[in-house]
């Protein structure tokens, strides 16, 4: 049961919920999620570690940069239900739309110049 919680806990954050959402077209370092919801970086990173933590999201480095992605879901068959009907649910919420579109236009090499 305490992995179950753990999952439901994660995803009870609306921030989280669309975290998820977004990991679901690529991986992205945390530059990039804070930029597409507009949160401070430090908490994108608290958020992310509850993720990591339920088994939702997993992190992984690629030279300088730290990327996370959706997880397999081989942690739980918790996390991998999530996983897999989060990617058919929520698609016509207003607020996904909007991140949807906005997300293309995030690049960490113009957030790092700034």
């Amino acid at each position: 049961m305490k992995q179950f919680i753990k999952v439901m806990k994660a995803l009870s954050d609306p921030n989280r919920v669309k975290m998820m959402k977004i990991l679901q077209s690529r991986p992205l370092c945390v530059c990039e999620i804070k930029e597409t919801l507009g949160i401070a970086q430090s908490t994108a990173s608290k958020h992310l570690k509850l993720l990591e933590d339920a088994g939702l999201a997993r992190s992984f480095k690629d030279g300088l940069w730290v990327n996370y992605s959706l997880a397999d879901g081989s942690d739980s068959p918790y996390s991998a239900n999530m996983i897999g009907n989060l990617k058919h649910w929520l698609n016509d919420e207003i607020e996904v739309k909007n991140l949807n579109q906005i997300l293309p236009g995030i690049n960490r090499e113009d957030i790092v110049k700034k």
